[in-house]
C-alpha cells in the first residue's frame, strides 16, 4: 500500500531537516524530495512551521519508543536500564545519518521559549527526563529527581559533545559518569 501523502512529507522533511537544518531547508525543497504537489502539502499542513511541529512529533515518538524498547532489550533490572541508555546513545552515535539532536537543533533555531516549535523540543527533553525518573525510582534511587536530573545532563552533554566536538567515545564517557552517580544514590 502506497504511504500516505501525509506521511511522505512528514518523512521527507524529517530526513532533510535532520541533516540540514529547519531554517536552511525551503519548503520547495521538501515538495521536491517528497513528490508531493504544492496544494497537497498546503492541504495538510497550513505553513511550513506546522511542518516542522508534525515532524518534531514524529521523531519525538519515534526516538522515545526506539530508546525504551532498546533499554528494555538491553537490561533486565531498572539500574541496569538507567546505564543501558548510554549503550543507546552509543548506537545512535554510529549511525551514518547522525546529525545531532532535532530538538537540541530547533531549540538553537527558533530561540524565543513561546514559540510553539520550542515548547515542543522542551516537552521532548521533559518526557525523556520523566521516563529516567520512572528508572529511577524503580531502581530505588533516594532522590530520584536529582538522579533523573544529573542522567538528563549526561545525555544532554554526550549528545553535543558527539556531534559538536567529534568526540565518538563520548556516550561511554557518559555512561561511565551516569554509572558514578547511580552508585552515589545507593541503588
Amino acid at each position: 500500500m502506497p504511504k500516505a501523502k501525509r506521511d511522505q512529507l512528514i518523512d521527507t522533511a524529517l530526513r532533510i531537516f535532520n541533516r540540514e537544518g529547519y531554517h536552511a531547508t525551503g519548503i520547495d525543497r521538501v515538495i521536491s524530495e517528497s513528490g508531493v504537489a504544492r496544494m497537497t502539502l498546503y492541504n495538510h499542513f497550513k505553513s511550513k512551521d506546522e511542518l516542522i511541529l508534525a515532524v518534531l512529533r514524529r521523531r519525538d515518538e519515534n526516538f522515545r519508543n526506539w530508546l525504551m524498547r532498546f533499554v528494555e532489550k538491553k537490561a533486565d533490572t531498572p539500574t541496569e536500564q538507567l546505564l543501558a541508555v548510554f549503550d543507546a546513545l552509543a548506537e545512535w552515535f554510529d549511525e551514518k545519518s547522525f546529525s545531532g539532536c532535532m530538538f537540541i537543533n530547533a531549540a538553537a533555531e527558533f530561540p524565543d521559549a513561546e514559540n510553539a516549535i520550542h515548547r515542543l523540543t522542551a516537552e521532548h527533553k521533559l518526557l525523556l527526563r520523566d521516563y529516567l525518573k520512572r528508572l529511577a525510582t524503580k531502581a530505588g534511587a533516594n532522590d530520584a529527581d536529582a538522579l533523573a536530573d544529573g542522567l538528563m545532563l549526561l545525555m544532554e552533554g554526550a549528545i553535543v559533545m558527539r556531534y559538536v566536538a567529534g568526540d565518538r567515545g563520548a556516550a561511554q564517557s557518559a555512561g561511565a559518569a551516569a554509572a558514578i552517580l547511580i552508585k552515589d544514590e545507593e541503588i
